[in-house]
């Protein structure tokens, strides 16, 4: 059977404005609902080794399981945690990039910086919330001191001569060191370093005989005898430690976890994020992963059957940026 010639042209033209309108409307709306088609990049905005990174990685598993896609782990550091950060903010809004942070670098920063690079309420939503990590305070094992009163005896009236580690200026450990200086009367000698793997290292050879170091990175070491736990820096005693005090039991009112928790960058469609939002929940609800958490160190924010919520934890955000502020002011600690 023969075409007319005229009818086939008509016909080629149709189509072709059918592809020029679908070239410009973009994907069909069927291509969203395939989400995730591809590897998911979790941002951590910290050197490996360090808690978050520890705990990304976990829970990195667990999450593409959940999802039945890659969720890979991709280290970031560099400006206490601002680099990474910035990187999720200007991320597409598409659920292919995430941000496994700590309340150092989204709490803190904001006040530490002047301009930190984002805006850590405006910029991103709440996926979840894993749990909070204390920090240790820890020595050399050659260095005299056994416990905070031992510490705090032999450091008042010498100031300056004793020294502590820190991840660098304004992480959380540094500003753990500035807390206890200010509310037990002491001068601890404030070293900084480029992330928690040299100052650690350091420690670990005697260079500096002092470190606030979280629990998940440095467990080994002191189960191992090459660091001693001089106190934990919670308000309570952590499960894991149960023998190691507080700080707060010989410096009334110290108090200063870590908590850490994922977000997506803020645009990423609703539906895509309620997906995120509920494998996470179900990430955190499974006991392989729970046990894991907790034996690397990780007090879990909520039990299994009632997790914590996004608004929750977008709360819990809003009130440690005030409370940091606070401290950081009080510390005069500023970064350009």
């Amino acid at each position: 059977m023969q075409t007319d010639p005229r009818r086939f042209a008509g016909l080629l033209r149709r189509r072709g404005l059918l592809a020029a309108a679908m070239a410009l409307a973009g994907p069909l709306p069927a291509m969203a609902q395939a989400w995730p088609a591809r590897p998911i990049v979790m941002i951590v905005p910290q050197a490996p080794g360090g808690t978050n990174d520890i705990v990304g990685r976990l829970v990195s598993q667990k999450l593409a399981e959940m999802l039945g896609a890659s969720v890979v782990v991709e280290n970031r550091p560099g400006a206490g945690g601002n680099i990474g950060t910035q990187a999720v903010a200007n991320a597409p809004r598409d659920g292919y990039t995430l941000l496994m942070t700590i309340s150092s670098s989204q709490a803190i920063n904001p006040a530490l910086y002047r301009n930190p690079g984002f805006d850590p309420v405006a910029d991103f939503r709440p996926v979840g919330l894993i749990g909070s990590v204390p920090n240790v305070l820890l020595a050399h094992p050659s260095f005299p001191a056994h416990s905070v009163p031992q510490l705090l005896a032999m450091a008042r009236g010498r100031p300056d001569e004793f020294r502590y580690a820190s991840a660098g200026n304004g992480t959380l450990n540094h500003l753990l060191g500035e807390m206890l200086n200010s509310m037990a009367g002491i001068r601890l000698q404030h070293v900084p370093y480029k992330g928690v793997a040299p100052a650690l290292n350091d420690v670990l050879g005697g260079q500096v005989p002092l470190l606030f170091g979280s629990l998940p990175s440095t467990l080994a070491h002191i189960q191992a005898g090459r660091l001693r736990a001089l106190a934990v820096s919670g308000a309570t005693r952590s499960p894991v430690l149960p023998d190691v005090p507080t700080i707060g039991e010989s410096v009334p009112g110290y108090n200063g976890t870590l908590w850490v928790g994922l977000f997506a960058p803020v645009g990423v469609p609703a539906d895509v994020l309620a997906r995120l939002q509920d494998a996470m929940a179900r990430a955190l609800a499974a006991s392989d992963l729970r046990d894991r958490l907790q034996a690397s160190g990780v007090e879990l924010a909520a039990p299994a059957e009632r997790p914590v919520s996004p608004a929750q934890f977008a709360a819990l955000l809003r009130e440690d940026i005030a409370k940091w502020a606070g401290i950081v002011k009080a510390s005069g600690a500023s970064l350009d």
